[in-house]
């Protein structure tokens, strides 16, 4: 890892709430309190009632329609929210509300309708009470950050202003609860982590992921003053970890602006792309990891880690895996922030954009091996041996209509393109989008595995120098098909752009098979244990539907040896085996289901799997109307 020089600890703590020193208990096996389950994320649950002899049987339960939210957009299309189970009712977000269900029925229990806006289309933090205090669910809209009763729906009163508070940023995760504080990343600059007091709503701590000061740690890693008034290295992450009895949290920060050019920006640029362990009560710095210097490629981290403990060599290691859109994990022991498994730092090759001073090495695990495509070879093109001839013919056009493609390895730059030159276009595995992106990983830790969904989806392009807003010329990413660049197929024109909105299901990659993948890493020995192909393309013949697709949305784990996961743009929820990576369960849904399922046990004693169905058919691909769902699944 590079030299940086430590200066101090950049945290701005306000006061300190009352905070038990006990370790919370564990979630009550019926439950799903966090959005990742516990606090460690492992997104396991003890309940094994549905078995991997049992789970072809499953049938819907039940169905709850949320609507469709305002604006949906981004990279699904539609919702991605993850709801809650405590005590056999369910807490989840609408297009516009947030309600109470019954857990095994359904039936609406309560109904907030959020005032001027919609709730966090991805979670909510619940808080069990304390003392006189009863619970209260929180969630964000914007940048407020509100709390309810979760028995009644009601505001809390005394929390904030009559039940609300203005965080300072837009944040659209899911807020995090860690004993008395509700933490809330940003998804708009100053990129920030913040604490708030879960009784009041007063301001605890907060961690500035951009050094202010001279005298502020990582502040030199920001030359020529491009620290002032930076707008990047924000914590969009749908949510935190935390390890408890380390009382550490492990906040994940986005690359900076703008995203494909840095001669702004000298230097590696802290704590952008960055994975950095906090005390959990302050704000404290404690170590960091940067798994992209000076980056170039909107290579942020969309995910907070996985924690377990594993025996590596005799020794029971405390480690977290996290998966990056990098197309790598990085395992490191969760108390230093050293790589367990090694990372090296290996030269990349240089950038040729007029006044870029690109990082010359880049932090490569040694293992485990990329869990997603990190090269690309002129034989890698799709043929229609693999798809169909229209589709390999304009996969074809579009690499030449590019003037070919450039590729040498990980951590490839884009090309610089002058004014009125022929295209000269860098082809980048994995693309902008990933490798893994912000669904994250689940866990197994009786087997020691990490499982995660990857895509290989690729950018192509080059970096040139046009008017940006306002008029001023700046560099940034370009590509035949316009700013998307995307190395896929959609309209299926000859001349297209290839990146067309309501593309639907054609939105195929131009690269040979599989496009997406489930993987399973055995994070005692840094191998990959299994690897399979997420999803099909039913428009191909039989043989050939096993191709992978994109995918957003994470898996999660359960101790009967499953794991489940949506994810995949082909309308459809599975189950595989958590030993082998063997399908054992696919059921057809009306919409994509772009988010991480739960599973928990109804008040009825049955266990249920829920998922919410509300994204599109292809990444950016509008939903269609009305069929928005979450829906739930339990054997007969």
């Amino acid at each position: 890892m590079r030299r940086i020089r430590l200066v101090v600890v950049l945290a701005a703590a306000a006061v300190l709430p009352v905070i038990s020193a006990q370790e919370a208990p564990a979630p009550a096996a019926a439950d799903w309190p966090m959005y990742n389950r516990d606090p460690h994320g492992t997104r396991h649950s003890p309940l094994t009632q549905i078995t991997p002899a049992n789970v072809g049987r499953l049938q819907r339960a039940w169905t709850y329609r949320i609507g469709r939210y305002p604006g949906s957009g981004g990279l699904t299309g539609g919702s991605e929210f993850t709801p809650l189970v405590i005590g056999g009712v369910m807490y989840a977000g609408t297009a516009a509300s947030v309600v109470a269900l019954e857990a095994h029925t359904g039936r609406e229990i309560w109904r907030y309708d959020v005032p001027m806006g919609a709730p966090s289309r991805r979670g909510l933090g619940y808080w069990p009470g304390a003392g006189a205090a009863p619970a209260r669910i929180l969630f964000t809209s914007g940048n407020r950050l509100f709390a309810l009763n979760a028995a009644t729906g009601q505001l809390v009163a005394e929390f904030g202003s009559a039940g609300t508070v203005d965080i300072g940023q837009t944040y659209n995760g899911a807020p995090t609860v860690y004993r008395n504080l509700v933490l809330v990343g940003t998804n708009a600059a100053p990129g920030a982590v913040r604490g708030f007091d879960v009784r009041t709503g007063a301001r605890v701590w907060e961690f500035r992921a951009v050094p202010q000061e001279p005298e502020a740690l990582g502040f030199e890693t920001w030359e020529s003053g491009s620290w002032k008034g930076h707008t990047g290295a924000i914590s969009w992450a749908f949510s935190m970890t935390i390890d408890p009895q380390r009382n550490t949290l492990y906040a994940v920060f986005d690359s900076p602006t703008p995203d494909y050019y840095g001669g702004n920006r000298p230097g590696d640029n802290l704590f952008a792309n960055s994975i950095v362990a906090l005390d959990a009560e302050t704000g404290a710095y404690k170590w960091h990891f940067q798994t992209t210097h000076h980056d170039l490629w909107d290579y942020d981290i969309p995910a907070p880690p996985g924690l377990l403990d594993v025996e590596i060599d005799g020794r029971r290691t405390p480690v977290l895996a996290l998966a990056h859109k990098t197309g790598w994990m990085y395992i490191l022991d969760r108390e230093t922030g050293k790589p367990v498994f090694g990372i090296e730092e290996r030269p990349v090759p240089a950038s040729d954009v007029p006044g870029e001073r690109s990082s010359p090495t880049q932090p490569i695990p040694v293992k485990p091996g990329p869990l997603a495509r990190v090269s690309y070879r002129p034989d890698e093109i799709v043929t229609a041996a693999e798809t169909t001839a229209e589709h390999a013919a304009f996969c074809r056009a579009l690499e030449a209509r590019s003037g070919g493609f450039y590729n040498e390895g990980p951590f490839t730059p884009y090309l610089h393109r002058a004014p009125g030159a022929p295209p000269r276009s860098t082809i980048l595995f994995p693309g902008s989008v990933g490798g893994a992106n912000w669904g994250g990983t689940a866990s197994d830790p009786a087997l020691g595995y990490v499982f995660v969904n990857t895509m290989d989806e690729a950018s192509i392009g080059w970096i040139e120098l046009r008017a940006g807003r306002g008029g001023a010329m700046q560099y940034n990413r370009n590509s035949i098909v316009g700013s998307t660049s995307r190395f896929q197929w959609s309209d299926g024109t000859p001349d297209g752009g290839g990146n067309l909105v309501g593309a639907g299901e054609k939105a195929w990659p131009c690269q040979k098979p599989p496009w997406g993948n489930l993987v399973a890493v055995n994070v005692a020995t840094g191998d990959i244990a299994w690897r399979v192909p997420l999803g099909i393309t039913e428009q191909l013949p039989p043989e050939r539907q096993r191709t992978g697709r994109l995918n957003m949305g994470g898996p999660i784990t359960t101790a009967s040896g499953l794991v489940f996961i949506g994810a995949s743009n082909d309308r459809r929820f599975r189950a595989f085996d958590s030993r082998t990576g063997k399908e054992l369960w696919a059921t057809a849904l009306e919409m994509s289901a772009h988010a991480v399922p739960i599973t928990y046990q109804g008040r009825d004693g049955r266990q249920y799997v829920a998922i919410t169905a509300a994204g599109a058919s292809a990444l950016n691909d509008p939903a269609p109307e009305g069929a928005e769902a979450l829906v739930v699944y339990a054997l007969p």
